[in-house]
């Protein structure tokens, strides 16, 4: 905790305190008071260290123009456009080859044979303008002309770990090609790069992620293998524990060293360290130990969700382990228990990071962990010895842990005031025995509300989603029909709100444009809820999202079709009516599909991003609710803005660095008498139709 008060508060306020504890020691002799000064300390100079390298990363120069450099591989390449982290080595010039030792730089087009620690031979330019990578601080973007690689890693240690992570990952090269066989890969080593995102999301929900988060139960896995491939070395206790660290170092490499990793590595370093001096290790020792190391050696990552996850999971473990230890059934318990402790002590932490924390977490784990135990052994002996039959079964077991993840990502999540309500009475119930039959009443009252399904709306309504710098609104009718207008950036976000709303289908889909903001969050929809017809622009061939989302839903026989003006149908309460776009346009903003939805008198219009072309095109188009196109851009006509000023305009727009929405445009619909509501202050914001004239008055938003 020390570690993590120094890197993360002020110089002054830590250095401050460092210097009290040292004073309170003197005076009281408080050990606890000189182990928080050491730790600020520590914090300080490790959080300061780590600062200066990456100021000197972002800062450093580069050369321009086209160049050759030769360089190591800092992380395996990944992602479509086969991304990597390298570390320059040598710049090639006129006058040959001369040492260049330059900042990381991320390299895009990568051979993808090419892993950790390996020689690879790099042509392209350097661009600037990009600072940092998935956390870690760059000097630049370098995009590949030409790639090869070199040679194999110089360091003992890396070119065994590669060679093993080949050889498993060459095992599972065609199960990976599924879902399943991509999970297996994740409990094997932690790759889940073939991982659909739904799926991934779907672990997460059902608070199994951690499976593929590879940490101490992974561990303790490979060195129970590695110290039976060295059983014919005859080795003594003291030598079993140099042999299981050097084991650890191996498995660190082949599984990339992610956080969860390095705190159960380290953990397990220390408690061999400890049996080769003869000096056992408490839980808590290494524990504490592994997180000050870590933290010293790599202070990013005291900004890590999986590293605090991690070692929130492993103490609440740790702390829980002496109340279940008792309980009978043992095996039963020894599950139960272990989920119920590592996911008490996660949920502030899943609360903050993530919003939500899954409430039948410890029965999916009471279920999974059997077969995720089973599909690890089986799946990993088959690799090892490369025997297709025991992967297909390691497969086929993973496959069960998907369908429990799928199943369970439907059951409710907690939010933060249902998670404090259920958590006071059971703990109350734990530590009170008279008060435990109230106590689990009122617990059985909490799940049984947060299971019944959202009511739906007395009158349609619509919702226009908070989806940061992006689109995606929501109509809901009496009856259940639903109407989804784009889908934000982020398909996490999206399922979220869909089942924060109890959407399990949707009956018509409306993609206004291809662009990113409009169309990334709808990737995976139809594995997520029943999607009954879409509409899209005449806009495919760009390689954007959209063509990628019209070839998921022709394959799962979904109604797709380009709608033009005049089209119309009816769901339940309300009429979508297409307006536009009236022609072809150059600019797939102003071809977005514009359309006006109706309940009785009252309109909302959906306007996508059209820009000051369309909107001439198409007229003024006074509405009741105007959804503000371009996230509110100074792209629209102020003309068009004014003459179509609705009694209430919404902005869908989140932090971003285009200036939106334009100041004019907001000056320009509130003096023509517009309420004007933004998602980026506001939030999601619901409008009942039957509320419009109330709301534009001034009252607040439905909840």
């Amino acid at each position: 905790m020390g570690v993590w008060a120094g890197i993360g508060v002020p110089m002054p306020v830590a250095a401050v305190t460092c210097m009290v504890s040292v004073v309170g020691y003197a005076v009281r002799r408080w050990p606890a008071l000189l182990l928080l000064a050491l730790g600020l300390l520590s914090g300080m100079l490790a959080g300061q260290a780590a600062a200066g390298r990456a100021g000197a990363t972002r800062t450093a120069e580069t050369p321009e123009g086209r160049i050759t450099i030769t360089a190591v591989g800092l992380t395996d390449p990944a992602g479509p456009g086969r991304s990597a982290l390298i570390a320059p080595m040598a710049l090639l010039q006129d006058a040959g080859w001369t040492e260049w030792r330059g900042p990381t730089l991320l390299a895009n087009g990568v051979p993808g044979d090419v892993m950790v620690g390996e020689m690879m031979s790099v042509t392209g330019s350097i661009e600037r303008g990009r600072d940092s990578f998935r956390g870690r601080p760059i000097g630049g973007t370098m995009r590949a002309r030409t790639a090869t690689r070199i040679s194999a890693a110089p360091n003992p240690l890396l070119a065994l770990g590669n060679t093993m992570r080949r050889h498993v990952l060459g095992s599972l090269d065609a199960a990976t090609r599924s879902p399943p066989g991509a999970l297996l890969a994740g409990f094997l080593i932690g790759d889940v790069s073939r991982l659909p995102d739904s799926d991934e999301e779907a672990l997460r929900l059902a608070g199994l992620s951690h499976f593929v988060a590879v940490s101490g139960s992974n561990v303790a896995l490979f060195l129970a293998a590695w110290w039976i491939a060295g059983a014919p070395l005859r080795l003594g206790p003291r030598q079993r524990a140099v042999f299981g660290i050097v084991g650890i170092a191996v498995f660190a490499v082949i599984t990339r060293w992610e956080p969860s990793v390095v705190r159960a590595s380290v953990m397990a370093t220390l408690v061999l360290i400890g049996r080769w001096a003869g000096r056992p290790v408490t839980p808590w020792t290494a524990l504490g130990g592994a997180v000050a190391l870590s933290l010293l050696a790599a202070p990013e990552l005291a900004g890590s969700a999986g590293f605090g996850l991690s070692v929130a999971a492993t103490g609440g473990i740790i702390a829980g382990f002496p109340i279940f230890a008792k309980r009978r059934p043992r095996a039963v318990w020894a599950v139960l228990g272990a989920t119920i402790a590592a996911q008490a002590a996660v949920a502030p932490l899943l609360l903050i990071w993530f919003g939500s924390i899954p409430l039948l977490a410890p029965l999916t784990n009471l279920l999974a962990a059997p077969v995720v135990a089973a599909s690890t052994a089986v799946g990993g002996i088959g690799a090892v010895i490369h025997f297709g039959p025991l992967v297909n079964l390691g497969t086929a077991l993973a496959m069960l842990v998907l369908v429990i993840a799928r199943t369970a990502a439907e059951l409710p999540q907690l939010d933060s005031i249902q998670a404090i309500a259920l958590a006071v009475p059971a703990v109350v119930a734990l530590r009170l025995a008279p008060l435990r039959p109230v106590m689990l009443g009122v617990v059985a009252v909490i799940v049984t509300v947060s299971i019944v399904p959202m009511k739906l709306p007395d009158v349609p309504t619509v919702h226009f989603l908070d989806v940061s710098q992006g689109d995606a609104t929501l109509f809901v009718g009496p009856r259940g029909e639903t109407i989804l207008v784009d889908g934000g950036p982020d398909p996490t976000l999206l399922r979220s709100h869909l089942r924060r709303l109890g959407i399990r289908r949707v009956d018509l889909l409306i993609i206004t444009h291809r662009h990113a903001d409009h169309t990334t969050g709808l990737v995976g929809l139809s594995r997520t809820v029943a999607v009954g017809m879409v509409w899209y622009p005449p806009q495919l061939g760009s390689g954007s999202p959209l063509d990628d989302l019209i070839a998921e839903f022709r394959v799962g026989a979904m109604p797709v079709s380009v709608p033009r003006p005049g089209d119309a149908v009816r769901l339940g309460a309300f009429d979508v009516a297409v307006l536009g776009p009236v022609r072809a346009y150059a600019g797939p903003n102003d071809g977005s599909i514009v359309v006006e939805v109706r309940w009785g008198e009252t309109t909302v219009l959906m306007s996508g991003d059209i820009e000051t072309y369309a909107q001439h095109d198409l007229g003024p188009l006074r509405r009741d609710v105007l959804k503000v196109p371009h996230q509110g851009a100074a792209t629209s006509d102020l003309e068009w803005i004014a003459a179509s000023a609705p009694k209430i305009a919404v902005i869908s727009v989140g932090p971003n660095e285009f200036g939106h929405p334009s100041n004019d445009v907001v000056a320009t619909l509130e003096a023509s008498g517009s309420l004007v509501l933004r998602t980026d202050v506001a939030g999601t914001i619901t409008i009942p139709f039957d509320r419009i004239a109330e709301m534009a008055r001034g009252l607040p938003s439905a909840p």
